[in-house]
């Protein structure tokens, strides 16, 4: 590097205590840099590609449509020219329970979400045989049956069929690891399953049972 450039970059070593928005800045004068030079090669592998994933990931958050839940248990995404996001009734059952809970379920805890999950399902399949729908949830809630990663695996599909994979991320029911500290050396991680949809884009045309 130059003199002239090393007296232009001078000044880009930031301390402990530079705040978020001045790293910002100098971050997209380095960008902007590169980009003048046609090394976008650099860029890439200064960023790294797992970051790269996550920007294209929050750079969906702004395009995001509002998810209008009808009364009669219909979801619409209402900005994306009143998509339907076409489910089962069980599949529909699924998806209530986890936007009725942002901060996240382990599979292996479902069995506590029994009654939810079978108020929801006979919410969306009013003509269901009661028998049929009991049976279907308590397979869901079963930690040895596979049934619940079918039908998120299901759900996951529709979306995909719907929006790219980066929108799609904030829709779908995703893992979510929150890790924990108990003193000063045991860590343990909740495997949890998330919407990591803002509640604040989720609609509904009436009240709807605990959501």
């Amino acid at each position: 590097m130059d003199n002239k450039n090393i007296e232009r970059y001078r000044g880009i070593t930031l301390s402990k205590e530079t705040s978020p928005e001045a790293i910002a800045d100098e971050l997209s004068k380095l960008v902007k840099s590169l980009v003048a030079a046609e090394r976008n090669d650099l860029l890439l592998d200064a960023i790294g590609v797992p970051v790269l994933e996550k920007l294209r990931i929050e750079a969906a958050k702004k395009r995001l449509s509002r998810l209008l839940i009808t009364k009669d248990y219909r979801f619409i995404l209402i900005d994306d020219n009143k998509k339907e996001i076409i489910l089962n009734p069980v599949h529909k059952a699924v998806y209530l329970l986890f936007l009725n809970h942002p901060e996240g379920i382990e599979f292996k805890n479902l069995i506590d979400y029994r009654e939810e999950l079978l108020k929801y399902y006979m919410a969306t399949a009013r003509l269901m045989d009661k028998n049929a729908i009991t049976e279907s949830i308590d397979k869901l809630i079963d930690p040895f049956n596979n049934s619940i990663n079918e039908k998120c695996s299901r759900i996951k599909n529709v979306l995909l069929g719907m929006m790219d994979q980066y929108t799609a991320d904030y829709y779908i029911v995703s893992s979510h690891n929150k890790k924990h500290v108990t003193g000063s050396s045991k860590i343990w991680y909740e495997r949890l399953k998330v919407i990591k949809l803002p509640r604040n884009l989720v609609l509904q045309e009436e009240k709807i049972i605990l959501l």
